[in-house]
């Protein structure tokens, strides 16, 4: 057996090890987990969450009206009417953005039980909470980030977290592409003895619920009402079931949740090649399929993201409309954020129009901006790896092959994906992992709440998969 295979087969006791859950108590049936249990143990009430955020800074972020984004939806709305659009202003967070709001759980529960350090494998902006948060407890902070091609050429974007995670004190091992980056996680937490703090645990989720929350209660206090819907980009999930369960925690029962992709359709998240012909390492459908379908594909045994539990739409937009969209938001509101984080602004834009005046559409979250992260630096690196940059129509956008940047507010769009289908991919690999062709009661009450489709729905699916009930 080489290091590589010695490593993975303990996988499963490095992670028990370095969360401090033992997932096995939460397993039920053939299939099914206790997915309401694993949230609660915790330990820590929305209270709880909201005081330790408190102690570091985070959260309570302002809510902002885009006045001026939303008179322009209603000037080139088809019925002269578009919702009133909001964004929750993440970026004021001690790192930047909403993540912050996951690491400081994960640091707090590190430190309470008596880690020296914490670590996460991440190329994104929870490199920069982590390390952000680590610093504010006095542990030690590792990242492990997946950075370059085979030529060992990095993303303008990936190496601007870099920098920012070993400014905040961490200590970041860039990797290539590739199978590397779980097994080098895997040793870090073996050889360091550190907490992981990984992005889909039941604290970094829980985290995020004080997000849905705020926006709820603040929407009441200033408006008297709940938002009819909220917007949110969406990646590997954590930040759309966060927010949706703060919202029905909030008793928002009613207000939509809708998720929003950059659409890199046709560009694999793990080939070299593809690599660097993205413009988006995060809130794009390169993560946001694979782990709508299958949540727990993640660096923990029972992931806590479950999007499809709380999703009621979901839409992809073109990385030349997101760009569009983040100068917007510079040139007519006066706030240069990121473009990642206006994932979900460059939907909302479009789909305000099809609601009325008096209702409110909150884009969840923005995120810092900076010289990686800018739009200039992220369009000139696509143009050095053979990437067309061209103006026209962003729904004719090829990713890998060009950026159609609008021509005119005429083209911005939304592509509105079938739930349906991922609802069904999701039983389809969940019955995958069945030893026998039959499920349990216990097991259809957990699919139905994985998929919000009903009893007879899921039997449906099962049987076209060969599975059946063992119950009546």
């Amino acid at each position: 057996m080489n290091k590589y295979e010695e490593v993975m087969s303990r996988k499963n006791e490095i992670m028990l090890k370095s969360v401090g859950m033992n997932f096995d108590k939460y397993e039920e049936g053939n299939i099914a987990f206790n997915y309401e249990l694993m949230m609660r143990d915790i330990g820590y009430s929305l209270q709880d969450i909201m005081r330790i955020q408190g102690e570091v800074g985070v959260g309570n972020t302002p809510l902002l009206e885009l006045r001026n984004i939303t008179a322009l939806a209603r000037k080139v709305s088809k019925t002269g009417k578009a919702a009133r659009i909001f964004v929750k202003d993440e970026s004021c967070n001690p790192s930047g953005s909403f993540k912050d709001r996951r690491a400081s759980v994960s640091v707090y529960d590190a430190k309470e039980k008596g880690y020296k350090g914490v670590a996460s494998a991440t190329s994104g902006n929870y490199g920069a909470a982590v390390a952000s948060q680590a610093a504010m407890r006095g542990l030690k902070c590792t990242i492990v980030q997946e950075c370059f091609d085979s030529r060992k050429v990095g993303q303008p974007e990936i190496i601007e977290k870099a920098r920012k995670c070993e400014y905040l004190g961490a200590e970041v091992l860039q990797l290539t592409v590739g199978p590397e980056l779980f097994f080098t996680y895997l040793q870090t937490l073996e050889e360091t003895g550190f907490y992981n703090a990984s992005l889909y645990s039941a604290y970094g989720i829980a985290g995020v619920e004080t997000l849905g929350y705020e926006i709820a209660t603040e929407c009441r206090e200033k408006f008297g009402k709940d938002p009819a819907a909220v917007v949110i980009t969406h990646a590997g999930g954590g930040n759309v079931t966060g927010t949706a369960r703060g919202l029905l925690k909030a008793g928002a029962d009613n207000t939509k949740v809708i998720g929003a992709s950059v659409d890199l359709s046709g560009l694999h998240m793990a080939s070299d090649g593809a690599f660097n012909r993205k413009s988006f390492t995060t809130g794009h459908t390169g993560f946001g399929i694979p782990f709508m379908v299958w949540p727990d594909r993640s660096d923990v045994p029972r992931s806590a993201a479950r999007p499809l539990r709380y999703l009621d739409r979901y839409v992809t937009v073109a990385q030349g409309q997101v760009f569009y969209m983040t100068e917007l938001l510079s040139k007519l509101e006066g706030l240069e954020r990121g473009p990642a984080g206006n994932t979900s602004l460059a939907a909302a834009f479009v789909i305000a129009q099809e609601m009325e005046d008096d209702e409110i559409l909150v884009v969840q979250e923005t995120e810092y901006t900076g010289a990686g992260k800018h739009i200039v630096p992220q369009l000139t690196f696509a143009k050095d790896n053979g990437i067309k940059i061209i103006k026209g129509n962003p729904a004719e956008e090829i990713p890998g092959e060009n950026i159609i940047l609008p021509q005119d507010l005429s083209c911005l769009c939304v592509r509105n994906m079938d739930l349906n289908d991922y609802r069904k991919s999701l039983i389809k690999n969940t019955s995958k992992q069945l030893e026998c062709k039959s499920v349990e009661k216990v097991d259809m009450e957990f699919l139905c709440a994985e998929t919000k489709l009903s009893y007879e729905e899921v039997a449906g699916i099962l049987k076209e998969y060969g599975v059946t009930t063992r119950f009546k």
